[in-house]
């Protein structure tokens, strides 16, 4: 928080309200944050060149403001970090609540025969814009994305994120076997489409490329070979896949790998966990496996609204804690029934409560912004307001819903304003989202956000008050 005299620039833009960000992991008791949260009441975010330039009280940064400054007051709603979905399906959309069964048949049924339209580069494009748009809707402004194994749908993605500011890390799914020949690749074909999307898009701006075999059974033990071959040559690149998230999917696994002694020893053994792999769900683990994790610094990316949706079971988030592993907050869409992460979070809190834990307002955010950040290991540019952050930000409407307006009197403290934020909250709560510091989404009934330039930030200086 600035409180000494400091340059700003021509060129500087001005957000005012109130700002919520995390420093560090606030754990999860609601009482012992000191250090992890840095909370300003009547805040100032200062951004240059599409970067944290400051950040502190409105009225010690105010009067520093060079004359033309372009000064936004947000009201008194709050602005914080965008949130970052840690496993979503790009072209799943259309197959969110799609009713009644479980993962293996839902994806016969429903999720094959969608992604098979991929192949149709104007319709991968097409989807692609329309993904992007609803992420920046819900305040998302960064993610882990699964495409479909057709190489226009990475390039699709990636081109809609450029053209959005957006810092995506995504790739082509890696499945040689058991699924459509429409949607199948080969180990080989697979292993050279990955590495020509890696080169053409990992670390152009802001995008990143991960290697993305879909789970073990849909792909050949040559095709997971070969995956782990490219992430041993690229280490920098993240792994993504899916894991122990339906017992009738581990029961197949185990059935076309008698030679490995677990699920999660599958990818160990072909080199694919590590400090950048990503495991979507792992449900049905035990100690062994969370050991294994935290050997190899690999990371679960906890889906609550697909694993209820899908009654695929209840993620043990406190276990996965207490044993050092690393994990992440994720929609899962089209699995997942929202893009949403104040949703996610509340079906998170649900699944704790289930499990006898429980999720603190804190934790949750946190997870959804630097703890997000931090598992994808982009932490260095996004998840908070540090100087020298991407200015990636969200401004949140804690009125936005007659819900949270009627609960909005009662709530007597941050803590309790976070909370019905994340249980009533949804995409109405979201009045704004900026990318590199440009408003790229801003939700049409929002009042909220009066723009004043030149000396004017030099009058609402006079009016900050107490």
């Amino acid at each position: 928080m600035a409180t000494t005299t400091i340059s700003l620039p021509e060129g500087t833009e001005a957000h005012r309200g109130a700002v919520l960000h995390f420093l560090d992991d606030p754990g999860n008791n609601p009482e012992a944050i000191t250090g992890s949260v840095e909370y300003i009441e009547d805040g100032l975010l200062c951004v240059h060149d599409g970067k944290v330039l400051a950040l502190g009280k409105a009225a010690e940064l105010l009067p520093q403001l060079p004359d033309g400054t372009k000064l936004t007051d947000w009201n008194g709603s709050l602005i914080m970090p965008g949130f970052i979905d840690t496993h979503v399906h790009m072209p799943q959309l259309p197959v969110m609540a799609s009713y009644g069964t479980q993962l293996l048949d839902w994806l016969e049924n429903y999720t094959f025969p969608h992604e098979s339209r991929f192949q149709d580069a104007d319709w991968a494009r097409t989807q692609a814009e329309q993904f992007t748009q609803l992420l920046l809707a819900h305040g998302t402004t960064s993610g882990l994305i699964f495409c479909t194994s057709h190489r226009a749908s990475v390039d699709a993605l990636f081109e809609a994120a450029e053209r959005q500011g957006m810092a995506m890390t995504a790739g082509k799914v890696l499945m040689d076997r058991h699924a459509p020949d429409t949607l199948t690749d080969t180990a080989r074909s697979g292993y050279e489409d990955s590495l020509a999307l890696l080169d053409k898009w990992h670390h152009r701006g802001r995008q990143r490329y991960a290697i993305t075999p879909r789970f073990a059974p849909t792909s050949s033990p040559e095709q997971l070979a070969l995956a782990g071959q490219l992430a041993s040559a690229h280490p920098d690149v993240l792994v993504q896949t899916h894991w122990a998230e339906n017992t009738g999917e581990i029961a197949w696994t185990r059935e076309l790998f008698p030679d490995r002694t677990s699920y999660l020893d599958v990818y160990d053994h072909y080199g694919l966990l590590g400090t950048h792999t990503v495991l979507a769900h792992g449900i049905h683990i035990d100690e062994r496996d969370r050991q294994r994790l935290t050997e190899t610094g690999s990371r679960i990316a906890f889906c609550p609204t697909s694993n209820t949706f899908l009654g695929s079971g209840l993620f043990d988030l406190a276990g996965a804690r207490s044993a050092g592993v690393m994990v992440g907050l994720a929609s899962d869409v089209g699995g997942g029934s929202s893009l949403s992460m104040l949703a996610t979070m509340a079906e998170a809190y649900k699944v704790c409560r289930l499990r006898g834990q429980t999720l603190t307002p804190w934790q949750a955010f946190y997870l959804a912004t630097l703890g997000n950040a931090r598992v994808l290991h982009r932490e260095q540019e996004l998840g908070n307001f540090r100087p020298g952050q991407q200015a990636d930000f969200i401004v949140l409407d804690h009125r936005a819903s007659p819900l949270l307006a009627m609960k909005e009197p009662y709530s007597r403290t941050l803590l309790e304003t976070l909370f019905d934020l994340m249980i009533l909250g949804d995409d109405r709560a979201i009045a704004a989202t900026a990318t590199g510091g440009i408003l790229r989404y801003r939700r049409a009934t929002a009042s909220l956000g009066e723009s004043l330039t030149d000396s004017a930030h030099t009058a609402a200086a006079g009016q900050q008050g107490t």
